[in-house]
């Protein structure tokens, strides 16, 4: 029996998002990101459909129609919501002798940081009201979030350390159980596991998300560091080793792009966070981009728009998701292509 977990490069029926509410760590800056969101709404709905899930789904509705966002693309599910990160309460697809299989991983809130209680439940309350059909759902028993994983949909899955053998996680797991747990899961053949790289201000152990992501079979993308004054330019250039070392299946190096971190970006209480640009999304014909109004948005940009030479670039502002600790990536999962009923 075969089990493949798929690349984000390949097709999509939609992206799953959480709408941001009043009893949310959102509410004192609701308006606000609720801006982005309707943003980031339009970008996808431009190239395919958006889940929305929310506790009061029809004032979500209201908000959208009046921002002239078409209900064509959009289903909006009424869920009760912890907070927004769906890339770590989202359904993992993995296709399972070519059929989907959505696996409903644990979700602890990054270790116990935050309560996830309503979060840890939403895939299965969409499951049952019919979102996928009647493909299957499985229960793993093994806490893990979609932002730690990165598959380049061949078999080779990018991760870190800090995060997966985090004793936060999964405590009764060795690396080589967790390996094996995750091959029978995942299909993974190839573990390329990170054991540097780190943002500050970063609650989630150091996902693989906001360091590094595969574009393409051949291509990784990474979080780079050139000031040596910055607390973060010796780890991500350690990383950058580490990246350097890893071959493909046909033992040829990757073709490294370095994306700069932007300057400091701190909260109102100085705290330092982890704005990333190897935070995007890849939604169908596009590539979503966080920027945060900083000369190096555009050389982001640029090199990856090299990277997807067939895909819209879009640049969306995450000046107000970063405050909360996270981007574009981290707010959605992409639902494969087959998922949806």
């Amino acid at each position: 029996m075969t089990t493949r977990l798929p690349a984000e490069w390949e097709q999509q029926d939609a992206v799953l998002l959480a709408w941001p509410h009043p009893g949310s760590d959102w509410a004192p800056r609701l308006a606000a990101v609720r801006r982005v969101f309707r943003e980031l709404l339009r970008a996808i709905l431009r190239h395919e459909k958006a889940v929305v899930v929310a506790p009061d789904p029809e004032e979500v509705r209201r908000e959208l129609a009046a921002a002239g966002l078409s209900e064509d693309r959009l289903l909006l599910c009424e869920v009760p919501t912890d907070d927004t990160w769906a890339r770590d309460f989202g359904p993992i697809t993995v296709f399972h002798e070519g059929e989907p299989l959505l696996l409903d991983f644990e979700f602890n809130g990054w270790g116990g940081k935050f309560s996830a209680e309503n979060d840890n439940r939403i895939t299965e309350k969409l499951r049952r009201q019919g979102l996928f059909g009647r493909h299957p759902a499985m229960r793993p028993g093994l806490v893990l979030e979609g932002g730690s994983l990165d598959s380049d949909g061949r078999g080779t899955l990018l991760t870190t350390a800090r995060c997966l053998l985090n004793p936060n996680r999964n405590p009764h797991l060795g690396p080589a159980e967790l390996e094996a747990r995750l091959s029978e899961l995942l299909g993974v053949r190839r573990f390329f596991w990170l054991r540097h790289g780190f943002l500050a201000g970063d609650d989630t152990d150091a996902h693989v998300d906001i360091l590094a992501r595969f574009c393409s079979p051949e291509v990784i993308a990474f979080s780079s560091c050139d000031d040596e004054r910055d607390e973060h330019c010796e780890e991500l250039r350690r990383m950058e080793t580490e990246l350097a070392a890893f071959r493909t299946p046909a033992g040829r190096p990757y073709r490294l792009i370095p994306l700069p971190i932007p300057a400091p970006i701190h909260d109102e209480n100085g705290r330092r966070l982890a704005a990333s640009y190897a935070n995007f999304l890849i939604v169908n014909g596009a590539v979503l981009v966080p920027v945060y109004q900083d000369p190096r948005d555009e050389i982001a940009l640029t090199r990856l728009g090299e990277v997807f030479p067939e895909r819209e670039l879009i640049g969306i502002d995450c000046r107000e998701p970063i405050l909360q600790g996270g981007s574009l990536h981290c707010l959605t999962m992409q639902l494969p292509k087959g998922v949806l009923a």
